[in-house]
């Protein structure tokens, strides 16, 4: 299927590793021109190792100032961006005692603002031009409650919310907001959350895995390509239909309706 991403301006936020890296990689074979975001130079140096005419930006999108340079550098280097996905932060694994206020808003920090603030300028100027879609890449962690998880997932939860409540104000204006929220991925932030699942649960970070997957009917993680495989599809005009839902991805864990 030619999903008409041949020159489509693409920013990815959090575009040097994981999730967000499978994406530039695959919006990149699709044709598109595209921008990929990360906190550090070193990242970026990275994957511009793997991304030939990539352009990378490097940003603390938890700083709204940040963040709107970095929309401000990916427009002046591509032009209107066509494409927003954002999938870049994550709330560190934190065990329910050593949760404060402090931690909360980090996680807040980590994840959702780091959203949320290169999602109002951008969405704005997509409205004002009649056209545009964001893809959110979010996370089950924000439907189903981990006690390791409990701020992250918080955060999540809310992003879930955004995406709806947003998709429902511009649609009138061309813009479509999508979700998708991958279950377990096999990621550098998933090892963490292993190694943080593992001290709570006082056993060893291969148990906490072993564990983790016999959760999963698919009976394995899924690979960050899979996840940036349905992230393009919602992202082109082959799901022009599509927006204010969030899709999990979770290899049948959760078997819910909702």
């Amino acid at each position: 299927m030619d999903l008409g991403l041949k020159g489509r301006t693409v920013l990815v936020t959090g575009g040097s590793k994981g999730i967000g890296l499978a994406c530039a990689a695959l919006f990149a074979a699709e044709g598109a021109r595209v921008a990929i975001c990360s906190r550090t130079k070193a990242n970026l140096e990275a994957a511009a190792g793997t991304l030939a005419g990539v352009v990378g930006i490097a940003a603390d999108l938890r700083d709204e100032a940040e963040a709107l340079r970095a929309v401000d550098e990916a427009e002046a280097a591509l032009g209107p961006l066509d494409i927003l996905v954002n999938s870049a932060g994550a709330a560190a694994r934190t065990v329910p005692a050593e949760l404060t206020p402090a931690r909360w808003r980090a996680a807040f920090d980590a994840k959702f603002f780091s959203y949320v603030n290169v999602i109002d300028p951008l969405v704005k100027r997509m409205g004002a031009r009649g056209r545009g879609v964001i893809v959110n890449v979010i996370g089950n962690g924000g439907k189903i409650a981990s006690p390791t998880h409990i701020a992250g997932g918080s955060a999540n939860a809310a992003l879930m919310l955004a995406t709806a409540g947003l998709a429902n104000a511009y649609a009138a204006k061309g813009v479509r907001v999508v979700g998708v929220n991958p279950g377990t991925t096999a990621t550098d932030r998933v090892r963490q959350g292993l190694e943080a699942e593992a001290a709570l649960q006082k056993t060893t970070v291969a148990a906490a895995e072993a564990t983790a997957v016999a959760r999963i009917p698919l009976g394995r993680f899924a690979a960050p390509d899979e996840v940036a495989r349905a992230v393009v599809f919602l992202a082109s005009d082959a799901a022009s239909y599509i927006t204010g839902v969030n899709i999990s991805m979770d290899g049948g864990t959760v078997p819910s309706i909702l």
